[in-house]
């Protein structure tokens, strides 16, 4: 079984006889440990359903447009279409890959507040109508290169904005909402609707409860000026934990009924990105070098390790945050890794250490401190939740391997449950062949044993 990635055919191994997920990732390792040892991941698409049921089962009302940006994965694009999600597109190359897929336009919004033209004629040529615009300069670019468009127009809430006091403010303030929607009348552009900015894993529930508040002004003010208000996007900002999915729907769910009942007509939609991929990865990495260090004495005295002269190690690994640990540019907590079982031992004892890329810059820091027992170079260590901003083109050329493989799988039981909900696998999932994927206990044994 080979799951090949960026390819419009691509494999996905069927678990069957035993066979779990650790069982293809110890195979994959056994393979690399063979050749080159090069990063790989696997992807569990089952995890992408039940994320998906989960989903329906907590906002049934709300529509997810998946945010192609998080993770670009063709396998991910295909399953999350054939289960009736629309997308949102940040560039000319993601409306071009989403539209590989056969998604119809009317599911794809153009997102992006400083479009290029030649995004904006793709998308009136390709019939993608639903466009991001927070200002002026946009609105008038949009009028000109795209005069069927239909906006919605992107709006900041105070509640975000004080959560992120570091970060760009993105989005049309309040109080400036009504001459944008005027200047939009004069120049005969169509606005339908707002979406808001909400970014990253968002912890308070109150911001979506503002952002509705801010939606319904807007909503009125559009409505006064003689638009068809219609559709409301309540932005991002979904983890992946089912927990923060049942405080959001508790907090917002009467704050939509009160403001935008189903007699209104408005449709809702939101924009989860790492809630359907981010567990579905898993990033298996060498070590390639490693290196004891010097341990600062002010930083000793609040380590955990309480032997005064234990090492600490530095491991570099064959990938780091130019490629496919991208996500900690956006000052996200990459969790520290588990180790290969081969190599593990309840009994090690565990060091300071810390886990860096193969670039050699100081920024390539993928965890600054975790405590793992004293790895050897050729280890192997996987990383979870690994599905977010990970995948696609490295931001530079560190290193002579191309970007990692992903090999996909998914459980029998999954698949039954996706035909169960009404996809077949001859009408939406043109790009998939279903491999049974058989455990081998002789390989599986032989991976166990093989030194590093």
């Amino acid at each position: 079984m080979k799951g090949i990635a960026d390819e419009p055919q691509y494999s996905v191994g069927l678990l069957e006889g035993g066979a779990a997920l650790c069982d293809v990732i110890d195979s994959h390792i056994y393979e690399q440990t063979l050749s080159e040892k090069n990063a790989f991941f696997v992807a569990d698409l089952g995890v992408i359903i039940r994320q998906h049921v989960r989903w329906r089962t907590h906002m049934a009302q709300i529509r997810p447009y998946y945010a192609v940006r998080c993770n670009n994965s063709p396998a991910v694009i295909e399953v999350l279409a054939a289960l009736g999600t629309g997308f949102i597109c940040t560039n000319k190359a993601e409306l071009e890959l989403v539209q590989s897929h056969g998604i119809p336009s009317e599911d794809i919004i153009c997102s992006g507040v400083c479009k290029q033209v030649s995004q904006i004629k793709y998308a009136a040529k390709n019939g993608i109508d639903l466009l991001v615009c927070d200002n002026e300069a946009e609105l008038r670019k949009i009028s000109r290169c795209h005069p069927n468009a239909k906006l919605l127009l992107q709006v900041s809430t105070e509640a975000s904005n004080a959560n992120h006091e570091t970060s760009m403010t993105l989005g049309c303030s309040l109080k400036d909402c009504r001459h944008l929607l005027e200047s939009a009348k004069e120049l005969s552009v169509q606005v339908v609707g707002v979406r808001s900015h909400i970014s990253s894993a968002c912890e308070d529930d109150q911001v979506y409860v503002h952002a509705i508040s801010d939606a319904r002004c807007v909503f009125d003010m559009g409505e006064e000026i003689g638009f068809n208000m219609k559709t409301l996007d309540i932005g991002g900002g979904f983890s992946g934990s089912e927990t923060q999915l049942e405080v959001i729907n508790s907090a917002i769910m009467s704050m939509v009924d009160l403001y935008f009942p189903p007699s209104t007509g408005v449709s809702i939609i939101a924009e989860p990105g790492s809630f359907f991929v981010s567990s579905a990865f898993t990033l298996a990495v060498n070590i390639i070098s490693k290196e004891v260090v010097a341990r600062d004495r002010k930083d000793r005295e609040h380590d955990e390790l309480s032997a005064n002269e234990e090492p600490e190690f530095q491991y570099f690994m064959n990938e780091g945050v130019y490629s496919s640990f991208a996500s900690k540019l956006c000052e996200t907590l990459i969790s520290a890794p588990s180790v290969h079982k081969q190599n593990s031992s309840l009994e090690a004892a565990v060091f300071s250490s810390s886990l860096w890329g193969p670039s050699g810059d100081d920024l390539d820091q993928v965890v600054g401190h975790c405590l793992l027992p004293e790895l050897s170079v050729g280890d192997w260590l996987m990383f979870s939740h690994a599905g977010s901003y990970s995948l696609g083109q490295p931001l530079c050329n560190s290193t002579d391997s191309p970007p990692p493989p992903v090999y996909y799988v998914i459980s029998s039981g999954d698949w039954f449950e996706m035909q169960d909900t009404g996809v077949t696998h001859e009408a939406t999932l043109k790009n998939f062949s279903v491999v049974p994927y058989f455990l081998n206990p002789c390989q599986t044994e032989a991976a166990l044993s093989v030194p590093a």
